[in-house]
């Protein structure tokens, strides 16, 4: 058996500084929504990023190491992640996570995530949707799933859908699809096909990067976790813009997927995430097989 390497160890200094880093990138998007939440005030577009994905502000502004490094302490004591599930401390007072106690607990999910991320880039990427899910998911509905208006009114978007195909390959986008849409879809994903039909072109297989970097946490180094969510915000924006609603008061101009320059701004953004997407992918894929390599 080759022996465990020796974490690296971050001094006091180092690692505090990278924590309040984490903490002041994040701030960015959490800082406004705990304002908005405060006065009762809703976001059609950012909402999206901490209610659908269930990670809390308050979790994802606290920054871990990730495996293979431990944090020193300071004259006070430990640090802080002493005190968090799957967190062991050392005689001297350095804090590292237990690799063997977090696989006991959640090593079906990070075979599961290693598995369908695998899969995921081992596919190119489609780019011929042109964001329609969206529009599936109002098709011939009286009720919209957001209280702004639609972009070119419910026939309109009715005519939308019935000029294009359908190909969703996403099962957490398609579940979402009005009954008369989901029969115009060309594929009819499941959860137990996602790992079949996830390609890196999709959107949202983008944005659940950043469900599974926390998923994996706190094994996930905090860094690759806001990355991951950066990335999110990026693609989310894009799939409210190139959606039905009119989100201009917003501040959100449409991508008129119904036209041709609307549909060429649509392909250039989903490439250039995709792209971004394999890069942030890949370090999933690595931290998940430096888990189970490590336990």
């Amino acid at each position: 058996m080759t022996p465990a390497l020796a974490p690296s160890v971050l001094p006091h200094e180092e690692w505090t500084a990278l924590a309040a880093a984490h903490a002041a990138r994040i701030d960015r998007w959490t800082a406004p929504h705990r304002e908005r939440r405060r006065r009762g005030q809703t976001h059609p577009v950012l909402d999206f990023l901490f209610t659908y994905y269930s990670e809390t502000p308050g979790r994802l502004r606290r920054w871990h190491p990730g495996p293979q490094v431990a944090l020193a302490a300071s004259s006070s004591g430990p640090a802080p992640h002493a005190g968090s599930r799957w967190y062991a401390v050392d005689p001297d007072g350095t804090v590292q996570l237990d690799v063997r106690a977090f696989l006991a607990d959640r090593g079906d999910t990070v075979r599961f995530v290693r598995r369908l991320l695998a899969a995921t880039a081992s596919r190119p990427a489609f780019s011929g949707c042109f964001g329609l899910h969206e529009w599936a998911m109002v098709y011939r509905d009286r009720d919209t799933r957001h209280a702004v208006p639609l972009r070119l009114g419910r026939d309109g978007t009715d005519s939308v859908v019935e000029a294009h195909q359908i190909r969703c390959t996403h099962f957490d986008a398609f579940r979402f699809f009005t009954p008369p849409a989901a029969g115009l879809n060309r594929l009819q994903p499941t959860r137990e096909t996602q790992p079949d039909l996830e390609q890196p072109g999709c959107l949202h297989a983008g944005m659940d990067l950043y469900k599974w970097a926390y998923k994996l946490s706190p094994a996930t180094p905090g860094e690759l976790v806001a990355d991951c969510f950066e990335l999110a915000v990026e693609i989310r924006e894009l799939d409210m813009r190139a959606s039905p609603y009119d989100l201009a008061a917003h501040g959100y101009p449409p991508v008129a997927i119904e036209t041709p320059e609307g549909k060429a701004a649509y392909v250039a953004a989903q490439r250039s995430f995709a792209e971004r997407g394999a890069v942030l992918r890949t370090r999933l894929i690595d931290v998940c097989d430096g888990l189970l390599a490590a336990g």
